[in-house]
C-alpha cells in the first residue's frame, strides 16, 4: 500500500514538473512577427483630402487585422526624388509591403527599379501604370463621381462660370478636370469652367490664393481637384458654394459644401495585405468603380436641391448600369475639334480605353486655360 501511494505521489509529482515545463514552454514561446506594411504619402497625413483618406485606409487595414500587422507612414514626400531613400529605410527596418500613394513615386528612373532591387517586397503604387512582378498598380474611374459632383457646381452657379484649382497637368488631373466640365454642362448648358494650376498637390496658400483669382475672375462656384481643403475655406469665408475632393470634407465649409468625389482605399488595401498574409498576393492593375465601391460621392449639403439630387442619382445608376460614359463622343476639345467621335467611348475596362484615360492632355470644350506643363518634382 505505501509503495502505491509513494508511486502515485511520484507520478503526481512529475506530472507537475511536466506541467511547469510546458507553462515555461508556452510562455516562451515567442508570437508571431507582424506582416510590416509601409505607406507613402505625398502630403500630411491630416491634410483633410488625398493624404488622409489614404491613411483612414491604413487604419482600417491595422483595425481589421490587429496584430497581424504593423503599420507605418511616411509623410510629406512632396519630391519624388526622396522616395529611393525612403524605400531603403522602410526595406532596412523589415518593411514587406509598401503602398506609394501618388503618380510617379514608383515610376520612371531610379525610382522605377525600385521593385527589381527588392525583389523580396511587395510594391504598389496609386494612378501609374508600371506593373512588374512585384509591382502593382491601383486606381478607380474617379472621372465618374467626379463628373457627378460637377453636375452639383452645374445647378449651383448663378453665372455660368465655376472655378476648378488644379494641381498639376499629369493625364489623371486632365481626365479629372474634363469630366468636371462635361458634369458642369450636364446641369448648365453653356457653362464655363476656369482652371488655376497651383504646380503642388497640396498647398494650402497656393490653394487659397487660386480660389481667390477664381473668385475675382467672376466664378461664383468653386471646385478643386487638390489635397487640402483650403479652397473650401475660403469659399466658406466669402459664401461661394464650394465641392471638394478626396474625401467628405464638409466640416471645412458647413454652409457652402456641395459634395465630393471620394475613395474608399480601405477595401483595396485590406484585400491586398490579406493577399500577401496568406501568400495569394499576385500583381496587376485594378481600376475600381462606383460598383465595386471604391469611387463614390460624398453626402450632399443643404444648399443641394432635391431636383439636383434625383439629376445626380439617375445619371449615378446610368453610369452603374454602363449606359452612360461621360467620354463618349461626340467631344470636342476646346478649338472645337473632334476628340471622341460619336459612337466611341474611353471605356476602362479595356486596354486602348485605359492607355487614352492615362494620357489625355486635351481639354474639353469650355475650358478656360491650358494644361500645365509643370511636372511633379523629382
Amino acid at each position: 500500500m505505501r509503495k502505491r501511494k509513494a508511486l502515485f505521489v511520484g507520478v503526481v509529482a512529475l506530472l507537475g514538473v511536466a506541467a511547469l515545463g510546458l507553462a515555461t514552454s508556452v510562455a516562451a514561446r515567442p508570437k508571431a512577427t507582424p506582416f510590416k506594411v509601409a505607406w507613402i504619402y505625398p502630403g500630411p497625413h491630416n491634410d483633410g483630402g488625398w493624404s488622409q483618406a489614404h491613411d483612414a485606409g491604413r487604419l482600417y487595414v491595422q483595425k481589421m487585422l490587429g496584430n497581424k500587422v504593423q503599420t507605418t507612414y511616411k509623410e510629406n514626400v512632396f519630391s519624388n526624388a526622396q522616395v529611393p531613400q525612403i524605400v531603403a529605410g522602410l526595406v532596412r527596418d523589415g518593411y514587406k509591403m509598401i503602398f506609394a500613394t501618388s503618380f510617379g513615386m514608383l515610376e520612371f528612373g531610379v525610382n522605377g527599379q525600385l521593385w527589381k532591387k527588392y525583389p523580396n517586397v511587395l510594391f504598389e503604387q496609386a494612378t501609374g501604370l508600371q506593373v512588374e512582378k512585384n509591382q502593382a498598380e491601383y486606381f478607380g474611374s474617379a472621372e465618374d463621381t467626379i463628373y457627378l459632383s460637377g453636375m452639383a457646381a452645374g445647378a449651383a452657379t448663378k453665372k455660368g462660370t465655376v472655378g476648378y484649382v488644379v494641381p498639376f497637368g499629369t493625364p489623371e488631373v486632365v481626365r479629372h478636370t474634363n469630366a468636371f466640365t462635361l458634369g458642369v454642362q450636364a446641369t448648365h448648358p453653356g457653362a464655363k469652367v476656369k482652371i488655376i494650376w497651383t504646380n503642388n498637390w497640396f498647398s494650402p496658400p497656393k490653394e487659397t490664393a487660386a480660389a481667390a483669382n477664381l473668385a475675382a475672375a467672376g466664378a461664383d462656384v468653386i471646385g478643386q481637384n487638390v489635397d487640402s481643403p483650403a479652397a473650401g475655406v475660403y469659399s466658406e469665408k466669402h459664401n461661394i458654394p464650394w465641392v471638394g475632393y478626396d474625401s467628405d470634407a464638409q466640416k471645412f465649409a458647413p454652409k457652402q459644401w456641395l459634395t465630393a468625389s471620394v475613395y474608399n482605399w480601405g477595401l483595396y488595401y485590406l484585400r491586398r495585405v490579406k493577399a500577401a498574409l496568406n501568400g495569394t498576393w499576385k500583381t496587376g492593375f485594378y481600376y475600381g468603380s462606383i460598383n465595386d465601391g471604391f469611387t463614390k460621392l460624398a453626402p450632399f449639403g443643404h444648399s443641394v436641391t432635391a431636383k439636383t439630387k434625383a439629376l445626380i442619382a439617375a445619371k449615378q445608376k446610368s453610369i452603374e448600369n454602363h449606359t452612360f460614359n461621360e467620354f463618349c463622343g461626340p467631344v470636342y476639345d476646346q478649338k472645337g475639334a473632334l476628340k471622341i467621335p460619336k459612337g466611341k467611348c474611353l471605356d476602362p475596362k479595356t486596354k486602348s480605353g485605359i492607355a487614352a484615360l492615362y494620357s489625355m492632355q486635351w481639354l474639353v470644350k469650355g475650358v478656360v486655360g491650358s494644361v500645365s506643363h509643370v511636372q511633379p518634382p523629382g
